[in-house]
């Protein structure tokens, strides 16, 4: 819950993170450095006029991640019963550019950040489902930057896996804070490492120059009462609000209990994004067929 001393503008959580990564709890964090051909591509993206001949000598200067362009541009999100995409040059015209930055994003934080934890089973393959609902929902609602959405959905929990590599003990906050019913998951891990996924993952989006907003929206995703809020920071409580709907459609196609968050909140997210029932609805079916092929 967000308090009167917790920061709750974009400005004010950077500088934050940039004081506990020099001083503070977040000192001795070991963060991966951001990947080279990940640099690469910001840099080329970054431009007034995006390098559309570097982002594909980058897409092509690695053989998994051509594999993977090919294989979302032919995913259901993207194929929509056209012919299959048979080189790099047809998967990023059917994807488009931001949507082939994302897809590059997310194979590149993947062999960057590895999990081989047991406590973390699945993990990208959830970040990789969360990202895709994400990427859905922005076409459905206006001004929503699906390259935004796609990459917030994939990073939101990337300080689990950060703080299982680099903070001793962490693997067994994650079975207590699972278990504890009587405080919430970044309450335990703050009793027992001063710090909690949410702030490691910012700090990851931090130092890896991501999106301010997105950077800000994963600091936030468990201070839920910013959906109450109707001031400046509309577009990071657009994407934590989608991030809890993204959440909702994941544990409904697992059979899994819906969280506590989503208990608590789902209702104001789905008022902030405008989002009705019978819509709700509607995208639960569409996104099956793209879940099952994540």
């Amino acid at each position: 819950m967000t308090t009167a001393t917790e920061p709750t503008c974009i400005d004010d959580i950077l500088t934050e993170l940039d004081k506990a990564r020099k001083n503070g709890p977040l000192h001795d964090i070991q963060i991966p450095p951001c990947p080279a051909l990940l640099t690469r591509l910001q840099n080329a993206m970054a431009k007034d006029e995006p390098d559309l001949n570097e982002v594909a000598h980058i897409a092509t200067s690695d053989v998994a991640m051509s594999a993977a362009l090919l294989r979302a541009a032919n995913s259901p999100l993207y194929a929509a019963g056209g012919q299959p995409a048979q080189t790099i040059g047809q998967a990023m015209n059917r994807l488009g550019l931001e949507n082939t930055a994302a897809v590059m994003i997310g194979f590149l934080a993947r062999r960057a950040i590895k999990v081989n934890s047991k406590h973390l089973l699945r993990f990208w393959e959830r970040c990789t489902k969360r990202a895709l609902a994400m990427a859905f929902m922005a076409g459905k609602l206006p001004g929503v930057s699906t390259d935004l959405a796609h990459t917030y959905g994939l990073f939101c929990h990337v300080g689990m896996a950060v703080m299982a590599q680099s903070v001793r003990g962490y693997l067994g906050t994650l079975i207590e804070a699972h278990a504890r019913i009587d405080r919430s998951f970044i309450e335990t891990e703050n009793a027992n490492h001063k710090t909690d996924h949410a702030v490691v993952g910012a700090l990851v989006a931090r130092v890896w120059r991501l999106s301010p907003s997105v950077t800000a929206a994963i600091r936030l995703h468990h201070d839920l009462e910013i959906l109450k809020e109707k001031g400046a920071k509309s577009e990071v409580n657009t994407l934590v609000s989608m991030g809890l709907l993204a959440d909702y459609y994941m544990r409904r196609h697992e059979g899994l209990e819906q969280d506590v968050d989503w208990k608590s909140h789902g209702a104001g997210a789905m008022e902030w994004l405008q989002v009705s029932v019978d819509e709700q609805m509607a995208w639960e079916e569409e996104l099956r067929d793209i879940f099952e092929s994540a």
